[in-house]
């Protein structure tokens, strides 16, 4: 048996001790905006016998007003955000990667049901459990995933370091590296999502749902994602203009 959190924003000391001291054997580190050969790096500088840490990337596809968030893991090549959603998808399945629909149908960044449906052959598995959810928006998750016929999993969606551990998925597998994580997604390896309860529990779930105001600033989007500057942006050279017909800036 194996305790995965298939999706957190953060990686440092303590959230590492945080994910042990909370039973976890898996993180998969997905930040935004950084290039994947830095997020390898800090995974392989935090796993240890006790924690494993995997990297992934939550490729932000389209425009601003336009995007929709995919997360993969198990990527070889690194990929840029900034994409059209069709050219990112191709990518993924060419490289055969575990790809994950995290928060689907929430606010505008998410993939909804019709998307899920034309992808349904590229994506192994929707999230139906993460801190930012309300009630409602599990509810609409579970019946997507049900109607596409997938797997589920929850995840922290961490980016505080006190919501890791909050929510998590359960593999009846061992898990010991990051070629069996992928395959398990990839194979369609029922999980079972989980959450901790509690005043606790829900208060941070709240100061993780608050963190989105900052998240999503105008200010941010004018410094960070419009700025043409970004680390993950397709025209940076470290592409080598591989995804320069698909950019969308």
């Amino acid at each position: 048996m194996t305790a995965v959190d298939p999706h957190v924003k953060v990686l440092d000391g303590t959230v590492v001790r945080r994910a042990k001291a909370r039973g976890l054997d898996v993180l998969v580190y997905a930040p935004h905006f950084k290039r994947l050969d830095d997020i390898r790096e800090r995974a392989e500088q935090y796993s240890d016998d006790e924690l494993l840490v995997v990297p992934g990337r939550e490729v932000f596809t389209g425009s601003w007003r336009n995007r929709r968030h995919v997360l993969a893991v198990g990527l070889e090549a690194p990929i840029p955000d900034f994409i059209t959603l069709e050219a990112a998808m191709n990518e993924f399945d060419r490289q055969g990667v575990a790809v994950l629909t995290p928060h689907p149908s929430f606010l505008n960044v998410s993939l909804g049901p019709a998307l899920i449906e034309e992808y349904r052959g590229v994506i192994d598995a929707i999230e139906t459990c993460n801190p930012k959810f309300w009630p409602h928006h599990e509810r609409r998750a579970e019946s997507i995933a049900t109607a596409a016929d997938l797997p589920t999993f929850g995840s922290s969606y961490a980016h505080l370091p006190r919501t890791v551990g909050e929510v998590w998925t359960t593999f009846e597998r061992e898990i010991d590296d990051a070629a069996d994580l992928v395959e398990t997604f990839r194979a369609g390896v029922p999980g079972d999502p989980a959450h901790r309860t509690g005043l606790t529990h829900y208060g941070q779930r709240a100061i993780e749902f608050a963190h989105l105001g900052w998240e999503n600033s105008w200010k941010k989007i004018d410094r960070i994602v419009l700025s043409g500057r970004e680390p993950t942006h397709p025209e940076q050279p470290a592409y080598e203009g591989r995804f320069d017909d698909v950019s969308v800036y």
